[in-house]
This record gives structure tokens, sequence and C-alpha cells, in this order.
């Protein structure tokens, strides 16, 4: 059985392809810092100028935020799979024969904590999503109340990490969720959550 994707798999050309540009040209200046032989303030001008014109024929919010709450636009701008969001690595998740959902993460220094390894937060960032989807891949999904994360080792930089999230249980109108971060074999993070289902009504 061949995993299908559940969240919006990157094209190679349009909005896609520019907003990779703008993530490898954010990666480039983190690695370049200021030690780099570039007229910075020039850089600077021409990259404001271009955010200017982007910001000049952008529509407007409201227009944009129906576009991003419909069909696949919710995959397409969230923090962690979103191709059309410069911050996400992105995660292409998706679903396993064995009902959970997971996918392949390499993160670069953008998403460094202590040196040469991924910040905490960002794990659990990561893991709080995957949850999600895989609440949602399992038939009910929801609001996430509670997450624990426990960092069993240090995430390291640069390196293939398989991000996985399943659903455990249901009852009523909480939902629990598990999930890791590993390295091959290893498992990195470990994490447990409690989701509340908001599309039922709450007792009386």
């Amino acid at each position: 059985m061949t995993p299908f994707a559940l969240t919006a798999v990157p094209d190679d050309s349009g909005i896609d392809t520019a907003v990779a540009a703008v993530r490898r040209l954010s990666a480039a200046l983190l690695a370049a810092g200021g030690r780099v032989d570039l007229d910075l303030d020039d850089l600077s001008r021409r990259l404001t100028a271009m955010a200017l014109e982007v910001e000049n024929l952008a529509p407007e919010l409201a227009e944009r935020m129906i576009d991003m709450w419909s069909g696949e636009g919710v995959t397409r701008h969230d923090p962690v799979t979103g191709p059309e969001n410069a911050v996400a690595p992105p995660l292409v998740l998706a679903a396993e024969p064995d009902g959970s959902v997971a996918g392949t993460v390499n993160l670069g220094i953008p998403y460094q904590g202590p040196p040469g390894c991924v910040h905490g937060g960002i794990s659990a960032l990561l893991l709080d999503h995957t949850l999600g989807v895989a609440n949602a891949h399992a038939g009910t999904s929801g609001m996430t109340g509670t997450l624990t994360v426990r960092y069993e080792k240090p995430v390291p930089l640069h390196t293939d990490l398989v991000v996985r999230g399943w659903q455990d249980r249901v009852e009523g109108r909480k939902i629990w969720s598990g999930g890791s971060i590993t390295a091959g074999d290893v498992v990195l993070v470990r994490a447990e959550a409690l989701f509340i289902d908001t599309h039922l009504a709450r007792p009386r």
C-alpha cells in the first residue's frame, strides 16, 4: 500500500518556487551573517523594493483569507507544511499503512536552537501539527488542549528526521494522540497530546 499525501506537495513553479527562493535566501543570509563580501545595504534596498512590489499587488486580506481556508489552501499556508509559507521547512506528511501519518524533513540553521541542534520549540511545533493531521486523517479532529513533549536526545540539524503522529483513542470530545521525531532508529523526541473536538456540542 503506497502512502498518500495529506499535505500540499510543493509545485515546481509559481508561488511555491518564489517562496522556496525566499526560504533559501533567508537561510543564506543567516549562514553569512555580516561576514560576506557583499553590499548588504544595496541588497536590502533591492529586497525591500521587491517586497513593496508584491505588497502593492496583493489582494485585500479578507479576500486572501478565503483562499487560505478553502480547499487545499489550509495546507498551503501553515508554518509547518505550507509551501506558500517561507517559515515552513516545508514538511510533507503522508498516510502510512498502519494508520499513522509521517514525513521526512531536514532542518537547517534557520531552525537552530543549541549549537548544531534543532530548537526545542520547533520540534514541538512539528509534532503539534503532525498530531493534528493524524487526527484529521483518523476522522476526528480538534484543537490542541495539552501537548506534552519529552526530549530524549538533541535533534541534529542537517539530518533526515522522520516526524510521525497517530491517534490513540477518542472519548466524547476528547482525542488522545501521540507522536515522535526519529533519526534512523533513534527516537529523539516523543509527544503526547489531548485535543478537543470543537465540532461536537458541549454538554449542558
